[in-house]
């Protein structure tokens, strides 16, 4: 059996509500096929005032194992570093937040808050919002760069606004289940197996964009969303196409835009009318180019495609 504890800090409850719909496995069958014993939950756990502030110190003390600790949600600091913008149990969150982590076998953050600060640690930041071990692509964050779980690893970052709950749910067998040394992080500690492809990997689009056929507005069924529409798929580490939301689609597949969620930077631009859902190009060239294609690549590649493209490429393909 593994205890897990899940706490969220400065969140929206954005992946609590994906965590609970998880289907590979589901939230129920991590405590009945999977061992796993939920201490203490947000929206699932039923101790509250003096019994949960006696649950969490007995995890702090070690009375109670910690095998796996969950944050959702950014740390805040503000005002001035105190915290005391976000209390939780009788003290600011990111006092528990730094005991809890000092005791736990692995850590584990989800979803952008948790992971990069997400959208309270935008610019200005008045809430002085950070993430675990991020603050967007700066390493270092809440607990620092060096900051370990007591099974040597750094946090997990499941990434995401929300994470797909399939991510979440597997890992966190992963690591119940005694093979978290096995889980294999790129450079962003998030785990190679969900982040090392990009949304663009089986996008059904992906014949639009080879030959360069633009959608030019949301829900279109044919044509490329990155041309015109901001469509970040190239150059965002995901397997939304992969591993399919509710079974049956994503983003781009329904005619929405790829937002890059997944990356420290989300949200992207300033946000001011006109950056999003809007390509940004110089002199008719992206200024964000699909990842590993230099401008000089690019425009031969799509100079070539336009030529080239059949008649096909320009029909709605996907009949129901």
């Amino acid at each position: 059996m593994a205890n897990l504890l899940w706490l969220q800090g400065g969140a929206c409850s954005g992946n609590t509500m994906s965590f609970l719909n998880a289907e590979e496995p589901s939230a129920c069958d991590l405590v009945t096929d999977f061992g796993i014993n939920v201490l203490w939950h947000p929206s699932l756990g039923v101790e509250l005032g003096d019994n949960l502030q006696r649950l969490l110190n007995d995890c702090v003390s070690g009375n109670t194992p910690l095998d796996i600790f969950v944050f959702e949600g950014s740390v805040v600091n503000a005002p001035n570093g105190t915290g005391e913008w976000n209390r939780f149990a009788g003290k600011p969150m990111k006092q528990w937040v730094k005991a809890l982590s000092g005791v736990a076998t692995f850590v584990v953050a989800i979803g952008d808050c948790a992971t990069w600060g997400g959208i309270p640690a935008t610019a200005p930041n008045p809430s002085e919002s950070q993430g675990l071990q991020f603050l967007k692509r700066n390493h270092g964050g809440f607990l620092g760069k060096e900051f370990r779980s007591k099974a040597g690893l750094p946090v997990i970052n499941i990434p995401g606004c929300p994470a797909h709950p399939d991510w979440i749910t597997q890992i966190v067998v992963a690591v119940a289940t005694g093979r978290g040394g096995e889980i294999g992080l790129d450079e962003l500690q998030r785990p190679k197996t969900f982040f090392q492809s990009f949304t663009q990997t089986g996008c059904t689009r992906n014949m639009h964009f080879a030959y360069k056929v633009s959608a030019t507005e949301f829900g279109q069924r044919k044509g490329c969303l990155y041309y015109d529409l901001g469509c970040r798929g190239p150059m965002t580490h995901s397997p939304c196409n992969r591993i399919l939301w509710n079974r049956q689609s994503s983003k781009t597949r329904s005619g929405m835009p790829c937002l890059g969620c997944t990356e420290p930077e989300f949200p992207f631009f300033d946000l001011a009318p006109g950056t999003v859902f809007k390509t940004q190009t110089v002199m008719g060239i992206p200024k964000d180019l699909p990842t590993g294609v230099d401008k000089k690549g690019y425009i031969a590649l799509t100079g070539a495609a336009k030529n080239a493209a059949p008649a096909w490429a320009e029909q709605d393909m996907f009949i129901v």
